[in-house]
């Protein structure tokens, strides 16, 4: 008979395991689920709060009559409070007025985040793999003008030029993240150099393409598409309204990529090879293959963001179509810690702020600019989680943050 070496002579209880010197231990329990969100929600709610406070800040001192009051803050102190407290309130009620106040502030909310969210979705998707992809800027321009063609060129029924449109743009997307995945994997050139040059030659290519018969109306040199046909548009649900169908291609991205990294096999080696190549190389997975189709996916997501904008709002192609959403969609990412119901919960918030920021500078004359600035403040924020802490003594029980993106040097 076989006895266990414990020191009462009794077989160890299962919720128990020895540790380097005999004794045991009880394993601590797991924490509930609203403890975890809790713990996982804290500090990027307190980035968007620290970025409205020193938001708030530079509203006040950019203004000419909370200067001037503030320039007599001695002779009246109230004053210079009082105009300070009501420049920023009619700031951020604008705000929030041109972004929820009304359905058709919702409706704009929700156009602007459409393709935040998707390519929110591509960044992140390749965090999970410990790959950067800065590139999602030049996948979306590919979508939107592979979408854009498709739209204005086949002339067939209504839902199949919408679906021939997504698609087009998608995989155009997914060819342009597939190429620095495939280079990445093959060669070990890395992702963050090879996506910021595939960026400028996606410009240099839509900028090509709209000197080409093949886009351009015949009689015109503007750089402006040839109009999407009217039976190639995503469809709008709300009448009146500008948001469309895109909103719920982005939901649907959203809860199948949280379905792949949850539940199936190739999001647990995408997870595998972001925390260690090596260690999932020796599993037995395909690193190389791994990688490749990460990128691949990743810029598919982002493509397919594009593709929503010519054949949605915008009805056209133009050479400043996508901007910088692609950057943008980095910040998106971040704010939601690269987890799909982060990112949309992060690209409502940006398309929101987009929305809203119109508003702001149309009633209270404060420039667009300050919004700009304050999503750069959220992802400063974001970025500096310990900073966080520091400033709301934020006890550090929470998890570490994930590891975005492997070092130069790694394979």
């Amino acid at each position: 008979m076989t006895v266990d070496d414990t020191s009462d002579g009794r077989a160890p209880d299962p919720g128990e395991h020895p540790d380097a010197g005999g004794t045991t231990q009880q394993e601590s329990p797991t924490p509930p689920f609203w403890r975890r969100a809790f713990d996982s929600l804290k500090v990027p709610v307190l980035a968007v709060f620290s970025a409205l406070v020193v938001g708030a800040l530079l509203i006040m001192f950019t203004d000419e009559d909370v200067l001037y009051a503030w320039a007599r803050f001695f002779n009246d102190p109230l004053r210079a409070l009082e105009r300070s407290a009501t420049t920023v309130w009619e700031a951020y009620s604008a705000l929030l007025d041109g972004a929820v106040g009304s359905p058709a502030a919702i409706s704009e909310s929700l156009l602007r985040a459409t393709p935040l969210i998707l390519a929110g979705l591509a960044v992140a998707f390749a965090f999970k793999a410990a790959l950067f992809n800065i590139g999602a800027n030049g996948q979306m321009i590919m979508g939107a003008m592979f979408a854009a063609w498709a739209g204005f060129s086949l002339d067939i029924p209504g839902p199949l030029v919408i679906l021939a449109s997504l698609v087009v743009g998608t995989l155009a997307g997914a060819v342009w993240g597939g190429i620095a995945g495939v280079l990445k994997a093959t060669t070990g050139a890395h992702e963050v150099i090879t996506t910021i040059m595939l960026n400028f030659i996606a410009g240099f290519l839509l900028a090509y393409a709209l000197t080409t018969d093949a886009f351009l109306p015949s009689g015109t040199g503007n750089p402006v598409s040839k109009p999407i046909l009217d039976q190639a548009r995503l469809p709008r649900f709300i009448s009146g309204e500008r948001v469309d169908l895109g909103i719920f291609l982005a939901l649907g991205a959203v809860l199948l990529i949280w379905w792949v990294l949850e539940r199936s096999t190739f999001g647990f080696q995408v997870k595998a090879v972001g925390l260690n190549p090596h260690a999932a190389r020796y599993a037995g997975m395909k690193v190389a293959t791994i990688t490749a189709l990460t990128m691949a996916i990743a810029g598919g997501l982002a493509g397919l963001g594009g593709a929503t904008i010519p054949i949605g709002p915008t009805g056209t192609l133009t050479a400043g179509i996508i901007g910088f959403l692609g950057f943008d969609a980095i910040a998106v990412a971040l704010l939601g810690k690269s987890n799909p119901f982060g990112v949309l919960a992060a690209g409502l918030l940006f398309g929101a702020l987009n929305a809203g920021a119109v508003t702001m500078q149309a009633e209270t004359q404060i420039p667009v600019d300050i919004v700009i600035v304050i999503q750069a403040l959220i992802i400063l924020f974001v970025a500096a989680p310990a900073l966080v802490r520091a400033i709301y003594r934020v006890r550090t029980g929470d998890a570490e943050s994930p590891l975005f993106t492997s070092s130069w040097g790694s394979g």
